[in-house]
């Protein structure tokens, strides 16, 4: 048998392989967010619920704390049992009943007759057969009676019983089984009110009570659906509570009225809402699918990074988990005001980071999600519309993020949005207009506020988490005073200057072939880093005209010339550049041939160089950002070294670069087409006519001013203020 140990280990080991496997990972996260959110929507962690039972004393006076209509189930109930019983019972009569009663009876009376007239018979016979024609006993001294002849009594007998027949088998009701007893006495009274011998009394009485039988019968199923729709058709008694109404008050006898009431508004303490959590569990269930959907169809990269569809989750429990806390805070001094403190839910802060970290379009769908949700968390839309309103305000606000003031700014925007959406949704519910104004102020500045502080405060934990590299942390990397940009500034100006301005160069080209133009221009400013541990290798900081190249072989210009991309990958990993930035680092040169130096290796060492030697080791650019900078990097070095920069020879040099790269297969691995290369060499073109334009030759200012001088000669003075001015 297994040991406890064993056993254990076994475990571990199971968990541990399931955890390698892609899909369970996925599908445990889908769980664990499914469940919190159930949890988040569905509980009370903070129950403000009172626990009352019929025929108790309230203690306190419980005020409705919003306006809700429910069903009052059990007078709705009352009306239907009311309505289906003032529908009659539905019977089918049978109309071949009635004539076989009466021939029974007819038939029994003229036997009679016959043998009261036969006189062949015997009287000892006469009785026999007498006794034998009537289906019942009879005293003997009726059945004497009746065998002497008597025409008139059987016919008034037979007429009687007929009309009486009649009458009750074609009345309203029929006979039935409930009332057949009723109707065989009632025919009964009327024989013995004829004129007829107790005799003939006692017979008809007897041939009534034997023959009778009902002609109607109840059908059952046909009243039962008559009932139904009866009851179906009662509409439910509706209760309304006003916000503020009291509900039961100190002292109150508790009663199953305030029971109901306290229940509709959730405030009877009980057991688990079973059927309220399993809706919420679906409703959730099915908003996940949609979400999914949506990605899978529109961004399938989202949908298959798993570590963006986890902060997905995070970001909307967390806010839905501000949002329970804020909606459990009561003010008891101003429980109006207090009611309304679910438009502080910072439903601003989801839509930014949603837009910041993954894409704006997201970000609106997600926002709708979590306003939904809202809405279903407080009972009530007025907290959801407002949200929405903030939400999407947020995401359209940082969606063209260009500079660190922006995020401010987009908190100041979701601030008047929720502000104007706060007062409309007063005017639409009728609210005191001093509640709307301070509720709309305080609540929807401090809602903007809130949702910026949450945006910034989470945005470096979630960067470093799922390593995403956000505009805001791009717009900071890019300011000067950034530690690395200003180490590359003191210690390698001259490369520092060189990178703005391929900055300036990708940024443009950037923007035409639709690629992350702030991630191209970052990306362009540290693209050389590596420069900085030997600077002086390199032309652009070469003050002088001694060239250290010039000293050394081709072959270890070339190592030192391809080593400043693993010199800039330390410094990247040393200042924890994001991983996209080290990506152009690494990629920005490719596999390129040091053409120089290999031409000069070659001319003084023959042809049998390999060529390989005189190549960086790339990767080749892998997105299209990277392969722009590289353009943007080979295109200002060329230009810059031109001696006569007309607009010809400029674009004869860029489009001999671009079809250079190309040709050498520099641009195999990223997803720039020949018609994005058209765009970027007219980008750059025009970027370049404004960075290299012919200048106007300034005249020789010193000789300018002696000329003057002798002329004049001298400075004159002027009255005024005795300084020395020009002529």
């Amino acid at each position: 048998m297994p040991s406890f140990v064993s056993l254990r280990k076994e475990l571990l080991n199971g968990i541990t392989f399931l955890m390698k496997k892609r899909k369970f990972r996925r599908g445990s996260a889908a769980v664990l967010f499914f469940l919190l959110l159930t949890a988040l929507i569905s509980l009370d962690f903070v129950p403000d619920k009172v626990s009352l039972q019929p025929g108790q004393v309230s203690r306190e006076n419980i005020f409705a704390p919003r306006t809700v209509v429910f069903e009052d189930r059990t007078r709705t109930e009352i009306n239907k049992k009311m309505a289906a019983e003032a529908i009659e019972k539905q019977h089918d009569r049978r109309e071949e009943v009635e004539s076989a009663v009466l021939k029974d009876i007819d038939v029994v009376i003229r036997s009679i007759g016959a043998l009261q007239q036969d006189s062949a018979l015997g009287q000892g016979d006469k009785l026999k057969k007498i006794a034998a024609a009537i289906p019942f006993t009879l005293p003997e001294a009726t059945l004497q009676a009746l065998s002497s002849p008597d025409a008139r009594s059987l016919e008034l007998l037979n007429n009687e019983i007929s009309s009486e027949v009649f009458r009750y088998m074609n009345s309203k009701n029929g006979v039935t089984g409930d009332n057949l007893n009723d109707v065989v006495e009632g025919i009964s009274e009327r024989i013995s009110a004829a004129k007829l011998s107790k005799d003939y009394t006692d017979l008809g009485r007897g041939l009534i009570k034997h023959y009778m039988r009902p002609n109607t019968f109840l059908n059952a199923e046909k009243t039962r659906l008559l009932q139904s729709a009866a009851r179906e058709s009662v509409p439910p008694v509706m209760v309304t509570i006003r916000k503020e109404e009291k509900v039961i008050g100190a002292g109150e006898i508790v009663t199953a009225e305030h029971l109901q009431k306290l229940e509709a508004l959730g405030l009877s303490r009980g057991g688990l809402p079973w059927r309220a959590i399993t809706g919420n569990a679906l409703l959730l269930a099915l908003l996940m699918v949609v979400v999914l959907f949506y990605l899978y169809q529109q961004n399938r990269e989202i949908y298959k990074n798993a570590g963006v569809l986890y902060l997905l989750g995070i970001i909307v429990v967390v806010v839905l988990a501000v949002a329970k806390g804020i909606l459990a805070i009561e003010l008891t001094r101003s429980p109006q005001f207090g009611s309304l403190l679910g438009y502080m839910v910072p439903m601003g802060a989801a839509g930014m980071l949603v837009a910041i970290l993954i894409d704006s379009r997201l970000g609106v769908l997600i926002v709708s999600l979590i306003s939904f949700l809202l809405a279903l968390m407080a009972g009530g839309v007025n907290f959801g519309l407002v949200g929405l309103v903030g939400g999407v305000t947020g995401v359209y606000s940082v969606s063209k993020l260009s500079q660190r003031e922006d995020l401010a700014r987009a908190g100041f925007y979701t601030s008047a949005a929720t502000v104007t959406a706060i007062i409309i949704m007063g005017v639409i519910n009728n609210t005191s207009p001093a509640l709307v104004m301070s509720s709309a102020l305080i609540m929807g500045i401090t809602n903007g506020i809130l949702s910026s502080i949450l945006t910034n405060g989470s945005l470096p934990y979630l960067e470093n988490a799922f390593g995403i590299t956000s505009s805001v942390r791009l717009l900071e990397l890019s300011h000067p005073s950034s530690p690395l940009l200003k180490k590359l500034l003191t210690e390698a100006p001259g490369t520092y200057h060189h990178s703005i301005l391929v900055g300036n160069l990708a940024e443009s080209a950037a923007e035409v072939v639709g690629g992350d133009s702030l991630m191209v221009r970052v990306g362009a400013y540290y693209h050389d880093i590596g420069k900085i541990k030997r600077p002086y290798f390199f032309i652009e900081n070469q003050l002088s005209s001694d060239n250290p190249h010039d000293k050394i072989a081709p072959s270890l210009s070339t190592l030192i010339l391809t080593s400043h991309i693993r010199d800039g990958l330390d410094l990247a990993r040393e200042f924890k550049l994001p991983q996209a930035i080290t990506n152009i680092v690494e990629q920005h040169h490719g596999s390129s041939l040091v053409t120089y130096f290999y031409h000069k290796a070659r001319e003084s060492g023959g042809s049998n160089i390999n060529e390989d030697e005189f190549r960086y080791e790339g990767p080749k650019p892998q997105t299209k950002e990277a392969a722009i900078v590289m353009l943007a990097d080979s295109v200002e070095a060329a230009v810059r070294s031109m001696q006569n920069r007309t607009h010809g020879r400029v674009e004869a040099l860029v489009r001999k670069i671009l079809r250079d790269k190309l040709l050498d297969g520099q641009l195999d691995q990223c997803d720039l087409t020949f018609k994005d290369l058209e765009k970027i060499a007219e980008s750059f073109l025009r970027v370049l006519s404004g960075i290299f334009h012919s200048r106007v030759e300034y005249p020789d200012l010193t000789k300018e001013m002696e000329r003057r001088k002798s002329k004049h000669g001298g400075y004159n003075k002027q009255s005024t203020g005795g300084s020395a001015v020009g002529p």
